[in-house]
């Protein structure tokens, strides 16, 4: 920074003496004109010529292209260092960029698997609600056959007791109308001498 302000100042002072040089060579010149001469004319052209090799001369002895190129490199370098920053940016956030689709594919990986999980429960729920529901319905089958057998035992048994009640009935009607008491007084004694022979 200091470099390129006394590079200012020397360029201040360089054309403050080009001016003083100037008004110099204007005047001589005025005063040839007036006068007609035209060496006079030429040694002023080179003149102009040789103050402008003096001006250039101090310019880089100075060191003013330095200062120059001093502030063009270092305007290039924070170009740079710039551009290194952006390209930093970039890459960071290609990496988040690639972050974040791989933590989406891993949702989307974690959501396939949880629902084929979910399927496989629902069929295995499934599988098991019918096989119980074929269990329970064997079960009731078993259970009204079972149910429906007892009540013909039940049936029959009533029907043989009603029909041996019956038979019972009937037989004593027929015992009654074909014996009297004499035919069962000797009824009674062989049933009796059959028990004894026993």
């Amino acid at each position: 920074m200091f470099r390129e302000l006394e590079a200012g100042h020397v360029l201040i002072d360089v054309a403050e003496h080009q001016l003083d040089v100037g008004d110099g060579i204007v005047q001589m010149r005025t005063r040839a004109v007036e006068e007609g001469s035209t060496l006079v004319e030429l040694a002023l052209e080179c003149l102009d010529a040789i103050a402008m090799l003096v001006v250039i001369a101090m310019l880089v002895w100075k060191g003013v292209p330095r200062a120059i190129g001093k502030a063009l490199d270092s305007k290039i370098a924070l170009i740079r260092d710039q551009l290194a920053e952006a390209e930093q940016l970039r890459k960071e956030a290609e990496a988040l960029k690639a972050e974040y689709e791989a933590k989406a594919a891993s949702a989307d990986k974690d959501r396939e698997a949880l629902l084929e999980r979910a399927r496989h429960e629902a069929d295995d729920i499934v599988a098991k609600a019918k096989t119980d529901a074929e269990a329970l319905i064997e079960r009731r089958t078993r259970m009204a056959e079972d149910k429906i057998a007892a009540e013909e035992r039940a049936a029959v048994d009533q029907l043989r007791a009603a029909a041996a009640e019956a038979a019972t009935k009937a037989a004593a009607k027929i015992i009654a109308e074909r014996h009297d008491a004499a035919t069962d007084a000797k009824l009674v004694d062989e049933a009796i001498k059959e028990i004894a022979a026993r």
